[in-house]
């Protein structure tokens, strides 16, 4: 049965605009693929740790010759490898801080390419056959033709890392001018709305 992963980054609760337009995802996901199955990665709940020195020594030890504490160490990142090869589809919800994305999904960008595993040692992704969508939530506007475009680094960053671990069937769905909810100048519901043929068509494939 094919698989659905959501990883999700915003600490706001039912206030957050990519958790918000991920609901209604996961709605129209499910009536298009109603049997498929949907785990979902809060970010916010994992205890993530950043990289650290005895996390990279595991890393460049072969698993054979791995220690108890080189297998705890990368115990969490086997787990979401598992999750990210597990899937048929990968969902990415998050805001944009300051033009990029929040330090927790850094961290698990972190965790998941792994030489050997979702990285060749020839430098080609592993994980393929996958398609990826990209539900971004901006203060700014970044789409074509915008006078700030250039900054769109979070889509170029996510583009890239989907890039390297082999996925390049990727969809992003833009939610800019996200601050008009937090401004109060438009309701929760109308700004997601909004976007929501954008969501359903990427739910669909």
């Amino acid at each position: 049965m094919p698989k659905l992963l959501i990883v999700e980054t915003s600490p706001r609760g039912d206030q957050s605009i990519s958790r918000n337009m991920t609901d209604r995802f996961i709605a129209r996901w499910r009536t298009a693929h109603p049997d498929d199955g949907i785990v979902r990665r809060d970010l916010t709940t994992t205890d993530l740790p950043f990289v650290t020195a005895p996390w990279l020594q595991a890393y460049f030890t072969p698993a054979e010759q791995h220690s108890p504490e080189m297998k705890a160490a990368l115990h969490l990142s086997d787990e979401l490898v598992d999750e990210i090869l597990s899937a048929d589809h990968i969902v990415i919800a998050t805001p944009v801080y300051n033009y990029n994305v929040p330090a927790a999904l850094k961290a698990w960008v972190d965790h998941i390419v792994r030489k050997g595993v979702t990285l060749g040692l020839d430098g080609k992704g592993l994980v393929v056959g996958r398609k990826a969508t990209v539900l971004l939530a901006s203060g700014g506007v970044y789409t074509e033709g915008s006078p700030i475009q250039d900054r769109d680094i979070a889509t170029q960053y996510l583009r890239l890392i989907l890039g390297v671990i082999g996925i390049t069937d990727v969809t992003v769905v833009a939610a800019g001018n996200a601050k008009a909810v937090d401004l109060r100048e438009q309701t929760m519901e109308a700004f997601i709305t909004s976007i929501e043929p954008d969501i359903a068509r990427a739910a669909a494939i």
